[in-house]
């Protein structure tokens, strides 16, 4: 799906919206499974799955060259992860109609962060997140995404999935 269609799901209000926040990880597999378990015989649910690639700072790549090859790869990665994705979602009862894919490749402080924007630009009404599944020193240390999320989501709900 393209940004411009993106533009136009005002009209989703009326159906259950829920966006999944996604990366390769075996917690985020899960979040789907879920999904396609818990919904996948509703017709009014439509799920965006979402993956947000943070882009290294600009001195990590000798040229220009090497930065877009970075991306191309990483766009092809996560595409097949997303395609993977959509087939879970597909085998379980959903119809493509109900079923859209978002990859943005961006410079982001913050994965959390990236996907609260997302939420506030679209109002989903459920957030899906796979728990990255760090120990309490590190998520004190680096942050953690689902609870960052989970404490400043706002008219949505939030599930966490480990």
């Amino acid at each position: 799906m393209n940004e411009n269609s993106f533009a136009d799901l005002a009209h989703k209000d009326a159906e259950r919206h829920i966006l999944a926040a996604v990366d390769e990880s075996d917690n985020s597999k899960r979040a789907i499974m879920f999904l396609a378990d818990f919904f996948g015989q509703d017709k009014d649910v439509v799920i965006t799955i979402l993956s947000i690639i943070p882009e290294p700072s600009e001195d990590f790549f000798a040229t220009e060259a090497a930065l877009e090859k970075w991306r191309l790869d990483k766009k092809a990665e996560m595409d097949e992860v997303l395609a993977g994705y959509s087939e879970i979602l597909r085998s379980a009862g959903f119809v493509n109609s109900q079923i859209m894919t978002r990859l943005i490749i961006r410079k982001c402080t913050s994965i959390a962060e990236a996907i609260l924007e997302e939420h506030a630009r679209l109002h989903y009404r459920m957030i899906v997140v796979g728990r990255r599944g760090i120990s309490h020193k590190e998520e004190f240390v680096f942050g953690s995404t689902s609870n960052r999320i989970l404490h400043h989501a706002t008219k949505c709900a939030v599930m966490v999935v480990e």
